[in-house]
């Protein structure tokens, strides 16, 4: 990449960042070319599609989800640090308005460029659920699949009712003791 077309790429994305943060994942494109300071053509130019852009904000989380799920591998207690893998997740996705209904939909669309990011968190995740579940804190028959869709919904919830800011912790402690052969509370 050009110099010049690699600090368009780096605004486009540190203006998507801070407009997804404060308007949400719907925000204009339009906007976010404007803050950028390029046209709307540069922006789709790096970025073809909505997807791709929140893909490309997304991965600098996944990074750090994806760190932290590998140095959770080594808890003493997996339920534990399958809780406070998922909890990060939460936490990560509450941060940008829309992005948990995007991770949703992506989540069944290999085609989508959320996907690139949905798959290696799948791996890490199943991962730490494989340590939990051999330990007998989580039932067989739960999948990183199924923990993952709740998160998002859990983080979809949350973001709809923005006046209580315990929900996401509440729902994610309620859905983990159904999860539990004998009831998962940890952290």
């Amino acid at each position: 990449m050009r110099a010049d077309a690699r600090r368009n790429y780096d605004r486009l994305l540190a203006e998507a960042r801070a407009a997804f943060a404060e308007h949400g994942t719907g925000t204009s494109l339009e906007d976010v070319a404007r803050r950028a300071g390029v046209g709307i053509g540069t922006l789709y130019r790096h970025f073809p599609n909505r997807h791709a852009l929140m893909s490309a904000v997304w991965e600098d989380a996944v990074s750090d989800l994806l760190a932290r799920s590998h140095a959770l591998l080594d808890d003493p207690q997996p339920c534990a640090a399958l809780v406070t893998w998922l909890r990060a997740i939460v936490t990560h996705a509450g941060e940008y308005r829309g992005l948990s209904s995007a991770l949703m939909s992506a989540s069944h669309d290999d085609s989508s460029a959320l996907a690139r990011c949905s798959k290696p968190m799948g791996e890490a995740g199943a991962a730490l659920l494989a340590r939990a579940q051999e330990a007998g804190a989580v039932r067989p028959d739960v999948s990183i699949s199924d923990l993952l869709q709740l998160t998002n919904a859990i983080s979809l919830a949350a973001e709809e009712t923005p006046d209580d800011p315990e929900l996401a912790d509440r729902l994610l402690m309620l859905t983990l003791r159904g999860l539990k052969a004998d009831g998962c509370t940890a952290a």
